[in-house]
């Protein structure tokens, strides 16, 4: 393949050109089985390349362990030759979760489709399709609002607020009141980002014992059906992290 800007030669698909210093893909979609790993490069709204990386997988034990990360790690690196601008994911949460620790971009979960015929490199272009959402640059820590302190769920709560207010199209969250009549859990700390409203805002229903909290998640969409996108993501990356 050639630098779409240059001309110059790149050794993969996508790769961001040395020579003109210019980026040849500007999102990554990876497709993640724990086998093999499958990076399509888009550009806007077109696909410039795919490339495949793959593994064997090890049975358990601290084998199976260090084969995991190696696997992440060239996956992970595949991703920063191309120095994209996003980097959406789909398919197996222990690979997933494996590559997002070795990157720092902008990460999105996209789920395999709205329907079975849909593949992720099509959902996330006709995600793209749509008018992109604002992205907020305010540190995760520095979204926490409102008059209500205090977080139910001691580490737990801690972590699933920190989730939701790591999602770049998340501006603020305000946690609500706490409401100790619930019914009883042996569950643990639950999470769940609740239907979007007219406004594309959420609820972050945190449920712990008894115990139940309803924190409000302001986000840059404007309407529901864009809403509806940032809830599908945050209830992903909860889910991720063992809190659904």
């Amino acid at each position: 393949m050639e630098c779409r800007h240059c001309g110059s030669a790149l050794e993969r698909p996508g790769d961001y050109c040395l020579v003109c210093r210019a980026p040849n893909a500007d999102a990554v979609v990876l497709e993640l089985a724990r086998d093999r790993a499958t990076l399509t490069m888009l550009d806007d709204e077109e696909v410039v390349g795919e490339t495949h990386v793959t593994t064997t997988p090890e049975d358990g034990g601290e084998e199976g362990v260090v084969e995991l990360r190696n696997f992440a790690g060239r996956v992970a690196d595949e991703v920063r030759r191309k120095r994209p601008e996003e980097v959406y994911a789909a398919g197996d949460r222990d690979v997933l979760r494996a590559t997002r620790d070795q990157l720092h971009y902008s990460f999105y979960r996209v789920s395999n489709g709205t329907d079975d015929d849909e593949s992720p490199v099509e959902t996330v272009l006709a995600r793209r399709g749509d008018r992109a959402l604002e992205v907020v640059e305010t540190a995760p820590a520095e979204k926490l609002g409102g008059s209500h302190s205090t977080l139910i769920g001691n580490r737990a709560g801690r972590t699933a607020i920190q989730t939701v207010a790591g999602h770049p199209h998340v501006k603020k969250i305000i946690p609500g009141p706490i409401d100790a009549g619930g019914s009883g859990s042996r569950t643990g700390v639950r999470a769940k980002a609740t239907r979007a409203d007219e406004n594309g805002n959420v609820r972050l229903l945190l449920r712990d014992g008894s115990s139940v909290q309803e924190n409000r998640v302001v986000t840059t969409a404007m309407d529901r059906e864009r809403g509806e996108q940032v809830r599908a993501d945050l209830n992903d990356a909860l889910a991720e992290a063992d809190l659904q």
